[in-house]
């Protein structure tokens, strides 16, 4: 026998060994293989540390650094607390997240297609665009988007005091937000799709305020280039059958917690049932921290890992 013919017949023995321990001879999968269920990465958005107010923990190579020295997984960036866009930093943020050994995995932005000016509508696509080309740069796979809120509530605290819940503009009504909403991402898919960057909607206020806002778009849009990004803490009210609904679609997972008390709300989330969930229907992808609390984040951020940590461990 020449070598090419043993090796070719050590390689097919090898393959046959491995099947055979992870399948009985009726082909179902043995207890022990069911059993080795790889668990949930856990990652922390840089949103954690500075909370739009603690200026001192904006700094997002800073928050790379604590989140290597709190043993996070990974890092997601918000795009509003980035203070630079020139290429050189973009690069120095992924080199500096790879040498501490961290994946950068998402990419929190903000827009909005809830207006009756098509320029503005225009001007949020270009911006979806540029930052789908921003996490290109970095990286970065996956990117978090909205619908975007009508603005008639006065401020962000009032929006919240009415549970995210608020009236659309005058002569206007939501069926005229999906088209418009439908429409915009229509137009950043062919960006996605070139860059390899998902967008996820998100769960969050405006149209994305109830699953059933969410699926209206992710079905209408029908492209693998825009999935959803399940927030865990953004369903103010008997949130688990509706994460239930949006869960198979999900390509990154914000979990919310809230030590010290919320910043607008707190929830008594049940992580272990929402990790049940998940795996129950295949999710694999990352659990990005959003630390919403009243407590130093310093101190807040440990903690919630280690929560996160034990809900989505092996099972």
């Amino acid at each position: 026998m020449d070598r090419r013919s043993f090796m070719g017949r050590a390689a097919v023995g090898a393959v046959g060994i491995s099947a055979g321990n992870a399948f009985g001879k009726d082909g179902k999968a043995n207890d022990q293989t069911k059993k080795k269920t790889r668990r949930n990465r856990i990652g922390v958005s840089t949103y954690s540390f500075w909370q739009f107010r603690r200026a001192d923990l904006r700094d997002i190579e800073k928050c790379i650094d604590l989140a290597a020295q709190m043993d996070f997984d990974g890092v997601e960036i918000l795009h509003k607390q980035m203070e630079n866009e020139a290429n050189d930093y973009l690069q120095r943020l992924k080199r500096r997240a790879f040498l501490l050994g961290l994946d950068l995995y998402g990419f929190s932005t903000h827009q909005t297609f809830l207006s009756p000016d098509k320029s503005i509508r225009q001007r949020n696509v270009d911006h979806t665009i540029h930052c789908i080309e921003l996490a290109y740069q970095l990286g970065i796979p996956t990117m978090r988007v909205n619908t975007g809120r009508w603005e008639t509530s006065k401020n962000f605290d009032e929006l919240m005091k009415n549970r995210g819940i608020e009236p659309p503009l005058p002569g206007y009504n939501d069926e005229q937000g999906f088209g418009w909403v439908i429409d915009g991402f229509e137009k950043c898919l062919k960006s996605a799709e070139k860059c390899g960057v998902s967008m996820g909607l998100e769960n969050h206020w405006g149209l994305g305020r109830t699953p059933e806002g969410v699926l209206r778009v992710v079905r209408a849009i029908n492209s693998p280039w825009l999935q959803v990004t399940l927030d865990t803490g953004n369903f103010l009210e008997d949130p688990y059958p509706k994460l239930e609904m949006i869960a198979p679609y999900a390509v990154l997972v914000q979990a919310k917690t809230y030590f010290g008390g919320g910043l607008w709300y707190t929830l008594d989330l049940d992580n272990d049932r929402i990790a049940e969930m998940l795996h129950r229907h295949g999710y694999k992808g990352y659990i990005s921290l959003e630390y919403e609390g009243k407590d130093d984040p310093l101190a807040a951020v440990p903690r919630s890992l280690a929560v996160l940590r034990k809900a989505f461990a092996v099972t």
